[in-house]
């Protein structure tokens, strides 16, 4: 298929809509479970969170998100099967862009704090099994994701107790915690800072911007 096509311009145009809807779903539901520590604490207004939720995630789907959009896209579904059949694919990813909208939308007006990449993820997959059944499915991926969802979980129970323990021990439980946090503080926005910068420099955005 050609690109740029004017007859599939509407889908285009429909599919940027969707993914607004889609976002807003991420925001009203995915944004909630990162700040919900930060405003219970006192930490941040909801104001506040909100602002710099608009503002960080959308950096961070610009400077990390390729390699997750690009699972997406071709990761999951053995995309060989659509040549010649373009059409087919994109009305697919059409529906999973809606099935994943309508799905947060109502998870979060029951208040559950659900996983937009579950979502988007098991749209894709039933969207392909319809298509082209088992064999349109790239299962070493499927199984690797499946992976990273229980030994996310683990992983980060793991080093949130030990990140408490260490501030228990040598902040709170200290003499004198209030000089301690104060020492501690560049350390921890120090470590935050470089895990950030590292994450994009060495695994980030592969998109290339050209200034002529």
């Amino acid at each position: 298929m050609e690109p740029y096509l004017s007859e599939v311009l509407w889908m285009v145009i429909l599919g940027f809509i969707i993914a607004f809807v889609l976002a807003f779903g991420v925001g009203a539901n995915d944004v909630s479970n990162s700040f919900a520590t930060s405003i219970g604490s006192g930490v941040l207004t909801f104001r506040q969170s909100c602002y710099l939720a608009s503002i960080f995630e959308v950096a961070g789907a610009v400077l990390l998100g390729y390699k997750v959009s690009d699972t997406i896209r071709r990761g999951i579904l053995d995309v060989n099967n659509y040549e010649g059949n373009e059409r087919q694919l994109m009305y697919g990813m059409l529906a999973a862009l809606i099935g994943c909208s309508i799905w947060l939308l109502v998870a979060t007006y029951f208040k559950l704090p659900v996983s937009t990449t579950h979502s988007i993820v098991g749209a894709t997959v039933g969207f392909g099994l319809v298509a082209h059944g088992t064999k349109g499915l790239k299962y070493r991926t499927l199984i690797t994701i499946a992976l990273s969802w229980i030994i996310s979980p683990v992983m980060s129970g793991v080093i949130s107790v030990t990140i408490f323990f260490i501030i228990y021990w040598l902040i709170l439980k200290s003499k004198t915690p209030f000089r301690n946090s104060i020492i501690a503080l560049p350390f921890v926005y120090g470590i935050t800072v470089f895990i950030n910068v590292l994450s994009i420099t060495w695994d980030g955005s592969k998109c290339n911007l050209k200034l002529k």
